[in-house]
């Protein structure tokens, strides 16, 4: 994949060659949006649409075939990169990914057939048996969830595929840059509250926040494994305690823990507190 970005980077010419061509081939098509954040990111806004108006063709074809996942990628990533690029602040990102949650589900609502058909294969999945002592859910109540669950979905990789964009500028441009960025990320104070009481408001029922309560979370869950990664770091640790981590969070009670943990370090700053306790261990 950095070869792909490497070459991308070349010029115009190869970058308008390699979003076009990825777009025309499935799951490859996911990396075009990572590709042009990273043009965004490294060259800017003017750039970026030039070669966006070449990467959209393929992915709107895509959309009209009923796969509209890399297309609102596309804009999402697009989106996040440009804020980014703008403030350089990864906490202002995060909460703009929330607004990427909300416009793909507002585009999964304008695709009625698609959320029926994607309804319908839920059903059948869970008539199957696979999903054994499952009770009943009406279909309002499954149509709710599906749809949470898509901007949810669009949200995570949105930042997910941005991260990568930015990995891919640090390494051909800046190495180590993204690395230091991401250990050093914390949300403010008052940011990660204001999220952990919208979230608690969500998951208490308030009735227009409750399809949004993962979005909520998600900013802080983010700003955990940032906390992990740079205790890791400062610790000089080996890698395996991270693959360890991440097997850990497959574990969803635990991916809210490290919310929390995230929601207490905007205060406590552990990252700082382990640097004047005396540094790396070894």
């Amino acid at each position: 994949m950095l070869g792909l970005a490497r070459y991308a980077m070349n010029g115009r010419r190869q970058a308008i060659t390699t979003v076009f061509v990825c777009g025309l081939i499935p799951l490859l098509n996911m990396l075009v949006p990572a590709l042009l954040g990273l043009i965004l990111l490294r060259h800017g806004r003017r750039e970026a649409v030039l070669v966006a108006a070449w990467a959209a063709l393929p992915l709107f074809g895509w959309a009209m075939m009923g796969d509209i996942t890399p297309l609102i990628l596309l804009l999402g990533v697009v989106g996040l990169a440009a804020v980014l690029r703008q403030t350089a602040s990864w906490q202002f990102t995060l909460l703009a990914g929330i607004l990427v949650g909300v416009g793909a589900e507002m585009a999964l609502r304008l695709r009625p057939d698609f959320l029926v058909l994607l309804q319908q294969q839920v059903e059948v999945f869970m008539a199957s048996g696979s999903l054994p002592d499952q009770p009943e859910i009406p279909p309002d109540a499954m149509r709710d969830a599906l749809i949470s669950l898509f901007g949810l979905m669009h949200m995570f990789m949105s930042i997910c595929l941005l991260m990568l964009a930015r990995w891919w500028q640090a390494v051909l441009y800046n190495p180590g840059g993204f690395q230091q960025e991401f250990h050093q990320f914390k949300l403010q104070p008052l940011i990660a509250m204001m999220l952990m009481v919208l979230f608690l408001a969500a998951s208490a029922g308030v009735t227009v926040l409750t399809g949004w309560i993962m979005y909520f979370l998600l900013p802080l869950f983010f700003a955990g494994l940032a906390l992990v990664h740079g205790l890791v770091g400062l610790k000089k640790l080996s890698r395996l305690w991270l693959v360890a981590f991440y097997m850990l969070m497959l574990n969803p009670p635990l991916a809210q823990l490290l919310a929390v943990a995230a929601l207490i370090d905007s205060w406590y700053d552990f990252r700082a507190r382990v640097k004047t306790s005396g540094g790396p261990t070894s």
